[in-house]
């Protein structure tokens, strides 16, 4: 049999080599960014936790470091004391860093959710105006104490109307259970787990459209303005994360239930509750504007405070590079 010229044999060799060199060095590299988040260990920081859970971080550059709080304020605080370069955090801690002075950078909005209120079935809570009188908690410095200021100002009374008591939303369930008091104002899964201890003895209150909490991504204006393409990857990781979570419904309640330690029979009933939505909008807006009004009008800030301008603090352009159809938001 007669074997085939070496060079024709080589030829094809050579071709395909050449193309796959080609194809390698024309292939752009991406640096790795190391990124330390402080995220608040719960579903409220969703949009993030399926973000680094699923790899999207990973897909955009970044390796991130997680450092997981029980509040927002604590992740801001971390941030602004230089432990960490980015924040899931509130619109509480957000409007008060701007009250001091801090320069921070709001880069999006990930989530929002109603504040509800949960009665204890003795004290025959049945309208907001049944209110009167009543011992109601909530945590103060919060936009839980906001969504009580608002609640009794909807139902047409005021602090003198009731018994304000300062409580951690943890501690909210046993004092209802107690009966040290009658209501309690807070976000989930802290009405649900009052449910769920107390069964027939509670009784939710219906307040949906008093106050929406926000949660958001924040750092330091230096920090943006030295790594703005960071800045425009994170957002674009957590747009990712925020199609995929709507794609895979379940399997995004599984993975942040497990992440935040929560039996996924009680995170599947209040899933809904979470608006995960990564946007800059007039209701990101309009909410700030509410938690600095409350801030002026109840002393609780700075000498000296003003309303901030947020269009110093609010900064759209990382977002809009990225997905520019979640700016929304009209000064």
């Amino acid at each position: 049999m007669r074997s085939a010229p070496l060079r024709t044999i080589r030829l094809p060799i050579m071709l395909m080599a050449a193309a796959i060199a080609a194809v390698a060095s024309a292939a752009p590299t991406q640096a790795v960014e190391k990124v330390r988040l402080a995220q608040n260990q719960s579903p409220i920081s969703g949009v993030s936790i399926i973000a680094d859970r699923k790899g999207f971080f990973a897909q955009n550059g970044l390796d991130v470091e997680v450092f997981n709080f029980t509040t927002g304020k604590q992740c801001l605080d971390t941030v602004m004391g230089g432990g960490a370069d980015i924040a899931t955090t509130a619109e509480a801690p957000t409007t008060a860093a701007a009250m001091s002075g801090q320069k921070i950078a709001l880069l999006a909005r990930t989530e929002y959710s109603y504040i509800k209120t949960l009665t204890a079935t003795a004290a025959q809570i049945r309208k907001p105006a049944d209110l009167k009188g009543k011992r109601i908690a909530f945590t103060a410095g919060t936009g839980g104490e906001v969504y009580t200021m608002q609640l009794l100002k909807a139902a047409g009374l005021g602090k003198d109307d009731v018994t304000l008591v300062n409580l951690r939303p943890q501690d909210m369930v046993a004092a209802l259970a107690s009966g040290s008091i009658d209501a309690y104002g807070t976000w989930e899964p802290h009405i649900f787990n009052g449910i769920k201890a107390l069964a027939s003895k509670a009784a939710p209150l219906d307040t949906k459209g008093i106050y929406a909490e926000t949660f958001n991504i924040v750092l330091m204006q230096d920090y943006l303005q030295k790594k703005p393409e960071v800045a425009k990857n994170f957002l674009k990781a957590l747009v990712e994360a925020e199609a995929w979570m709507k794609a895979n419904r379940e399997q995004a309640i599984n993975v942040v239930a497990e992440f935040v330690k929560m039996p996924v029979d009680e995170l599947k009933p209040i899933w809904d509750d979470y608006v995960y939505q990564v946007a800059l909008d007039d209701q990101t807006l309009d909410i700030l504007n509410a938690h600095a009004s409350w801030r002026l009008a109840s002393g609780n800030h700075p000498p000296g405070a003003v309303m901030p301008d947020w269009r110093t603090v609010i900064y759209s352009e990382p977002l809009k590079a990225v997905a520019p159809d979640k700016v929304m938001i009209s000064y």
